[in-house]
């Protein structure tokens, strides 16, 4: 079995919290260069997850320039992540990036074209696609066991919960607030569960009302306004062309005592909502309302079944399995980049308070 290369363009707390960790679980894979606008950061990534003699750059142009690696991890500041993509492609290089795939639709097509242009693989960071009760929700859609689904609940609601780290705050860095950071994961999964992306028209609101007097979320700081430039919740009511709709929620510090991630998907046979890693089914049978409990299991998922992967481990292993094996991408940048769309006209119906069409 061939060693797949890789290399690492942004060392900071998103390739230490998921990327390296993952990467590091496949066994025929090697970590070969890092970069990083910190050295001390890239020196460090290399010291604990590199080869011997694993190279550190602070210009992601010399790490693109090493011919032996193949793949490219992008996992720097959503603003970066169109050209740094880019150039990869055309160093001849598959990418995986981190969500979202980037800060505006324009630039995720862009993406795409690069990478179909150069024949290489895109794959966008929603691992939540290789939870295994999402996967079990996508199979039971799949077989038909909800029938016409017309209505999904997506969300992802933190009481209290801002980043304080990084610039998750900073407007130009980033693109906005909880919608594109977290919204973002909650859109993905819907549209993976229900296999739909004929979006027909957005509409959204977003609020600033919180966030920059949060000091429960914040180590007991308060922020400027001048520091916290984004919402801190946002919502959004998407129109499917098969007459599906679609209602998401995102926040960082909303006033609600009940949060949560996992989506609800509405169907005219059967509903599905999912708690304590289980999918819950309910219907009428023979006219009573009935509620089945399916727990995913080690066969759950589509490959290396069997094992106790968690799902970052997962989605590298199935990233670098359609690498060297050709199986299908889990998360294709073309499907991720109807998440962008979708975001950009959020804030876009936000900004202007109409609705955004789409041909």
């Amino acid at each position: 079995m061939r060693k797949v290369k890789v290399g690492v363009i942004g060392c900071g707390g998103i390739a230490n919290g998921k990327h390296m960790p993952a990467l590091k679980s496949v066994e025929n894979l090697e970590m070969v260069a890092f970069c990083d606008i910190v050295r001390e950061r890239a020196e460090a990534a290399a010291r604990e997850y590199g080869i011997d003699g694993a190279r550190v750059f602070e210009d992601y142009h010399e790490l693109l320039a090493m011919d032996e690696i193949e793949v490219v991890h992008v996992c720097t500041p959503n603003s970066s992540h169109a050209p740094i993509s880019i150039d990869a492609f055309a160093a001849g290089k598959h990418v995986y990036c981190e969500k979202p795939m980037a800060k505006t639709y324009a630039d995720a097509v862009l993406m795409c074209e690069a990478a179909e242009k150069a024949g290489k693989l895109l794959s966008i960071g929603y691992q939540t696609r290789s939870v295994p009760m999402f996967q079990l929700a996508r199979n039971l859609v799949r077989d038909g066991a909800l029938g016409e689904v017309y209505y999904v609940k997506a969300r992802n609601l933190r009481r209290r919960g801002i980043p304080t780290w990084g610039v998750f705050l900073d407007y130009e860095k980033q693109g906005g607030g909880p919608m594109i950071d977290i919204g973002t994961h909650s859109i993905d999964s819907a549209l993976f569960i229900i296999d739909n992306y004929d979006i027909a028209s957005v509409t959204g609101v977003s609020y600033r009302k919180l966030g920059a007097k949060c000091a429960e979320s914040n180590n007991g700081r308060l922020f400027t306004e001048e520091e916290y430039q984004v919402e801190d919740s946002a919502m959004g009511f998407i129109r499917f062309r098969n007459g599906c709709a679609m209602h998401i929620e995102a926040s960082w510090a909303i006033n609600l005592e009940e949060t949560g991630h996992t989506p609800i998907i509405v169907g005219d046979k059967a509903g599905l909502s999912m708690k304590d890693n289980k999918v819950r089914l309910n219907g009428e049978l023979n006219g009573a309302l009935y509620t089945q409990e399916l727990s995913p299991n080690k066969y759950t998922r589509d490959l290396v079944k069997g094992t106790d992967l968690n799902e970052n481990q997962y989605d590298m292993h199935q990233w670098i399995s359609a690498v060297t094996e050709g199986t299908p991408l889990l998360s294709p940048g073309r499907k991720a980049a109807v998440v962008s769309q979708i975001i950009e006209a959020i804030y876009t119906s936000a900004k202007t308070g109409k609705t955004v069409y789409f041909d």
